[in-house]
């Protein structure tokens, strides 16, 4: 059904050109039924039966025998002739005409089509994309679309065959009406044979739109994976798969064209015996009259081998609208709406945060899951300051940073902005006001410039040197080959870790955003990266109302709410000095996290006055190891740019403190421990 009302929809969408091409396939039909049957008068002429045979033919037919009756005779034939060339000319100057027109029409289909599903693709939630292949969806709007259009130019090429078909039709049924009767039961006995190559052409269409779906998705995913092909030296094995996809679409396509191949000749041969088996037929009926009726038996014969030609085209375009179908049923299937998850858009339109963001009894379980990953979360953001989420993988940290920006919605409970449900907002206009930074980092295969600008594309050449200077990235963005107009490989690859965390922190900048969420973005950072970053991020959360989500939790120390999910719920909630003061969930954290540092494996229970020492052993290594890395670069002269120096100075001033800080806060913290 919904493979119909796409063919109806995409066919009935460009009615100008798709009255042109039919109307230009009507008039082609039309001059080469009337130049086919301006010819018999020729022959009739020729044989010197014009005057005698007229009295038996139909009034029609008559009537095109006398067009040349007031011709004198020496100019007769001159005139038929050019009549002819005239009819051939107008034929052929419709056919291109109506070819121009169905290829345009054809242009604009695939744009269409193509638009269309790019439109859904841009508007379909995150769920859809982790449930869909990258590879089939790309298939889509390549290959599937190419073969959809091709179907629905079948579609049109059948109606102007059918058209002129008629137009035959009606010379034969004018010229005999009992021989057409015969002729079409010979003809769709013709017809009925072809049907086993049309079922078989729609076998290899569904064939081919599955092997072409598997060798998209496996170019896809071997080249997203590029590096662990090489770094497992699977190279032979991915040539080896995706070659074999080749060798069976290979096969595939040539028992598709040898289907094809065959119909044209088998046509023929059967439209000949066709056209036999009319004549031996006409022959017996008509046996007592034969010597009035051979004229009429001749011309009939004529105009039926003149029409087997657009039979034999018939057959054919059944045959590969058959092999397109299973591609239309697939493009059908991906511009459906209706089963697809759409994110409702509200109306009102978002500003700036005024109070604060509250997460209300928040319930969450991921679609077609049943447990839930989020259980009664309440929360409290206060506008300017900064949230911190840790817990141990798969508590939640990640889900509620993909609540905020509504890439899912909750189950139960809201989010409410400004004491306002999330979901009354439109969502285009409260994400421009978000900026968001995680650990995997997207940059697209363009220049930095380019890639700076994706957060604010009408920002000035002064505030982009300005984002990437606060982001801590001007300075190697200087010493690239082309400085911004560098460009940096797919996914940024042609950059470091930390090179491309401060691109993501400078884009961010530069976009001024309302809203913060920093999603583990220093985590697979080493120390000095992390650095460098930190302070980037620093500068970016800086008066910004900020979700973080910590893997390392050296980074939250100053977050003015550490939160600790467990199991998707709130477990724990404080400063980061209030919660190392209480001892429980997020202290062991810090413990278990120096004691994998140290020596890879967690820590068990131990006394107040071991996880104390533990905690303040963690807070020290933390410190010195930024500190040692500092110094490092200093002596190493690993940094050239006087400003890198003095940050990095600063930045072991900073450490040298905070550790002086930590022993501090031991030993006032545990000094009725330490006398006893």
């Amino acid at each position: 059904m919904y493979s119909r009302k796409l063919l109806l929809k995409s066919t009935f969408k460009y009615p100008l050109l798709l009255f042109l091409s039919i109307i230009l396939g009507f008039a082609s039909a039309l001059f080469n039924g009337v130049g086919t049957v301006l010819i018999i008068p020729i022959l009739l002429e020729l044989l010197g039966q014009a005057t005698e045979i007229k009295r038996e033919l139909p009034a029609l037919l008559k009537h095109f025998l006398g067009l040349f009756d007031s011709v004198p005779d020496q100019y007769r034939l001159p005139v038929m002739a050019m009549a002819i060339v005239l009819m051939i000319v107008l034929k052929n100057a419709s056919t291109y005409a109506s070819a121009l027109a169905s290829g345009k029409l054809n242009r604009q289909l695939a744009a269409g089509l193509r638009r269309d599903g790019l439109r859904i693709l841009l508007d379909v939630d995150l769920d859809y994309f982790s449930r869909t292949k990258a590879g089939d969806l790309i298939n889509h709007l390549n290959a599937e679309v190419s073969r959809t259009t091709v179907a629905i130019r079948t579609l049109t090429r059948l109606a102007t065959i059918v058209i002129t078909i008629s137009v035959f039709l009606v010379l034969l049924i004018l010229a005999s009406w009992q021989l057409t009767l015969i002729s079409t039961l010979a003809l769709g006995l013709v017809a009925l044979a072809n049907q086993t190559a049309v079922r078989r052409s729609k076998q290899f269409g569904e064939r081919l739109s599955k092997l072409s779906r598997d060798y998209s998705s496996r170019i896809v995913e071997v080249l997203s994976g590029i590096r662990l092909v090489k770094a497992t030296a699977n190279e032979d094995f991915e040539y080896g798969v995706i070659d074999q996809l080749i060798l069976d679409r290979e096969i595939a396509e040539y028992e598709s064209q040898l289907l094809f191949a065959g119909i044209g000749p088998i046509n023929e041969v059967l439209s000949i015996l066709a056209l036999i088996a009319v004549a031996t037929i006409g022959r017996l009926l008509f046996k007592s009259q034969l010597a009035a009726f051979s004229t009429v038996l001749l011309t009939y014969l004529f105009l039926l081998f003149r029409m087997l030609p657009y039979i034999g085209q018939l057959n054919a375009a059944r045959s590969q609208f058959a092999n397109s179908a299973p591609s239309v049923a697939i493009i059908s299937d991906f511009l459906r709406r209706d089963d697809k998850p759409f994110m409702p858009q509200g109306h009102r339109q978002y500003t700036d945060l005024i109070e604060g963001i509250r997460f209300s009894h928040l319930y969450f379980k991921y679609p077609e899951h049943d447990e839930y990953v989020l259980r009664d979360i309440d929360l409290y953001l206060p506008k300017g300051t900064t949230l911190a989420l840790v817990g141990s993988s798969g508590a939640g940290k990640s889900t509620m940073a993909d609540l905020l920006p509504r890439f899912y919605d909750p189950a139960e409970g809201s989010i409410q902005i400004d004491g306002i449900d999330l979901r009354e907002f439109n969502i285009k206009s409260f994400r421009k006001r978000l900026g968001i930074v995680s650990q995997d980092t997207f940059l697209f295969n363009a220049t930095v410039h380019e890639n700076l600008l994706y957060g604010r594309p009408t920002a000035t050449e002064a505030e982009v040197i300005d984002a990437a200077k606060r982001a801590n990235a001007y300075e190697f963005i200087t010493r690239l080959p082309k400085g911004m107009n560098t460009m940096i490989g797919d996914r940024g690859v042609l950059l470091s870790g930390g090179q491309r965390q401060r691109l993501a922190i400078a884009r961010a900048l530069l976009q001024d955003p309302d809203i913060l969420i920093l999603d583990e973005a220093t985590s697979a950072l080493d120390t000095i990266s992390e650095r460098l970053v930190q302070k980037a991020i620093d500068q970016l959360s800086r008066d910004r109302t900020t979700l973080v989500i910590a893997h390392r939790l050296s980074t939250i120390q100053n977050a003015d709410r550490i939160v600790v999910l467990e199991q998707g719920r709130v477990v724990e909630m404080g400063s980061h000095a209030e919660l190392l003061q209480k001892g429980e969930y997020y202290a062991q954290l810090c413990a278990i996290q120096f004691s994998e540092q140290i020596k890879g494996e967690p820590v068990e229970e131990t006394s107040s006055l071991e996880q104390a020492v533990t905690q303040t052993s963690y807070e020290m290594r933390s410190n010195l190891n930024n500190i040692i890395g500092a110094l490092g670069l200093l002596a190493d002269e690993s940094l050239p740019n006087a400003r890198e120096r003095d940050e990095m100075t600063s930045t072991a001033y900073e450490n040298a403190v905070n550790l002086l800080k930590s022993i501090e806060h031991f030993e006032k913290a545990n000094k009725d421990l330490l006398k006893g």
